[in-house]
């Protein structure tokens, strides 16, 4: 790839900072610098070399590629802010976990420099934030989605996608709607349970007996609760309309089980033992595929590979 003489990262955090290390230690990226809210969590950033200096958001409108990697609904401010001080080539992308609500705002603020945004989302994360949670093999052999829209510059796809693959990342493209679709169902839906989950027995009578006794299934199960509050909080209101609709899925199935449940007859609990199937051997069947590459099978009502 072309190297990136400047690349300049708004909200330095687990994202953007290890975006910048990656590059870094591929030695695909000259000089980067970083913008953000927290004065503090940028003087970690530069103490752990993440970034070169801090700057301002007009100075770092001129950088070859900026990277946006604060919460969604940040994002047309700073789009707006950017705008009037961009580089005649530079190019603007960002990590941000839903597509068309992104893709909008850029459409609003960037006016006829919306051809410069390439909207991507990096498939990788951890429960841990801020900069001090970067490091610089979060991306190596994980997906990063490319979203193409009408008005974007070719040149501007091929720059991002190479930059990532520079990280160690694999680019797939997909439209910005199919994208918010999909993490709906395996992304989104899968946060506002875990947080629901602790939630709910938080605010009970028996919380200290339930969290006392707690063990490694509600670690595994709650683990993505730990994270920023702020980040979920615009991703479910940016995908609410797909969110609602995954929700209502699993609420159809939930009560499936409460029905079997209340049944309690033969048939009943083989209907809980025929769901239990289907899921431990599409779950077997995806962790094999992504340890070892193996192709997902299409998966029949009984759960077998058809």
């Amino acid at each position: 790839m072309a190297r990136i003489n400047t690349l300049a990262i708004i909200g330095v955090g687990l994202i953007g900072g290890s975006l910048s290390l990656a590059l870094k230690a591929s030695g695909s990226v000259g000089r980067v610098v970083g913008v953000g809210r927290s004065r503090a969590n940028l003087d970690e950033a530069l103490k752990l070399g993440i970034i070169d200096d801090v700057v301002s958001i007009e100075v770092a409108a001129k950088a070859d590629v900026i990277f946006v990697a604060t919460p969604v609904a940040q994002m047309g401010t700073i789009f707006g802010a950017l705008k009037p001080h961009l580089g005649a080539a530079s190019i603007i992308t960002d990590g941000g976990s839903t597509k068309q609500d992104v893709l909008a705002a850029a459409q609003s603020n960037l006016g006829d420099r919306v051809g410069a945004f390439v909207p991507a989302h990096p498939i990788a994360g951890t429960e841990k934030t801020g900069a001090s949670a970067a490091f610089p093999t979060l991306y190596r052999d994980r997906k990063v989605v490319i979203c193409r829209h009408d008005s974007v510059d070719p040149e501007a796809v091929n720059r991002v996608s190479d930059m990532w693959t520079a990280a160690g990342a694999n680019v797939f493209p997909m439209t910005a709607k199919a994208h918010d679709d999909v993490f709906a169902a395996v992304s989104h839906l899968p946060h506002l349970l875990a947080f629901a989950l602790v939630d709910m027995l938080a605010a009970s009578p028996s919380a200290d007996d339930y969290f006392k006794f707690a063990a490694s299934g509600f670690r595994d199960f709650t683990r993505i609760a730990a994270g920023s509050p702020e980040m979920w909080r615009d991703i479910s209101a940016a995908n609410r309309v797909a969110l609602r609709q995954q929700l209502a899925d699993y609420r159809a199935r939930l009560d499936a089980f409460d029905q079997w449940l209340a049944g309690g007859e033969a048939r009943d609990i083989e209907q809980i033992e025929a769901s239990f199937s289907r899921a431990s051997h599409a779950r077997n069947a995806w962790q094999r595929h992504i340890e070892h590459g193996e192709s997902m099978p299409r998966l029949g009502a009984g759960g077998q590979e058809e």
